[in-house]
C-alpha cells in the first residue's frame, strides 16, 4: 500500500467518479461490458454534480500510478428526528469497490473508515449500507451489524395489495 493515493474526490473527478460507479454496478450486478449502461452512466454524473453542489456526499478515490484500485461513498441525508437519532441526520455507505488486484490489502477498511469519519466530522452517527456477500465480513469486522426491522418496498410499480381503486 506504499505506493497508493488516498484522496478526497472533487468535482473535477467526477467524470472519473462516474466511470467508476458504472463498473461497481456492472461488478455488482454480473453485467458484461454489452449491457448498455448509458442511462445509469448520465444519472449517477448528475448526482454527483448535484451532490458537490448541495455537498450531500463524498466520495474517496485510491490511486496506484494513476489506476484506480479502489473507491468509496457516503451520502448525508434528513430524516425526522426520532428518539435515537434526534437530528435526523443520516449517512449512507455505498460504490465501495477494489479492483480485484488490488482486495485483501486494506484498502476498502481504510476507505470506509475515512468515510465514517467524514460522517462523525459532521454530526452524524447513524451510518447505513447494504452489503453485498464479498463485503459483508469487512463491515462486519468494522462494527456494523444487521439491521432487524427495516423493509424495503421492491419494484418500481406502483402496488395495490389490498386491491383498492
Amino acid at each position: 500500500m506504499e505506493n497508493l493515493i488516498f484522496y478526497k474526490a472533487g468535482i473535477d473527478d467526477i467524470d472519473l467518479l462516474t466511470e467508476v460507479r458504472v463498473e461497481v454496478l456492472r461488478a455488482a450486478n454480473n453485467l458484461d461490458e454489452n449491457v448498455d449502461m448509458e442511462d445509469v452512466r448520465k444519472a449517477s454524473y448528475e448526482y454527483y454534480k448535484n451532490c458537490f453542489e448541495q455537498d450531500t456526499h463524498v466520495a474517496y478515490l485510491v490511486k496506484d500510478n494513476g489506476k484506480i484500485a479502489g473507491s468509496g461513498g457516503i451520502s448525508f441525508y434528513q430524516v425526522m428526528p426520532t428518539y435515537h437519532n434526534k437530528t435526523g441526520r443520516k449517512a449512507y455507505v455505498m460504490n465501495m469497490f477494489t479492483a480485484p488486484s488490488y482486495r485483501r490489502k486494506g484498502i476498502a477498511m481504510k476507505v470506509l473508515d475515512l468515510l465514517v469519519q467524514e460522517a462523525h466530522a459532521r454530526g452524524i452517527h447513524a451510518v447505513s449500507l447494504e452489503a453485498t456477500s464479498m463485503g459483508r465480513p469487512l463491515y462486519i469486522k468494522y462494527g456494523f451489524v444487521q439491521m432487524k426491522d427495516e423493509m424495503e418496498l421492491p419494484g418500481e410499480e406502483i402496488r395495490n395489495p389490498q386491491g383498492l381503486r
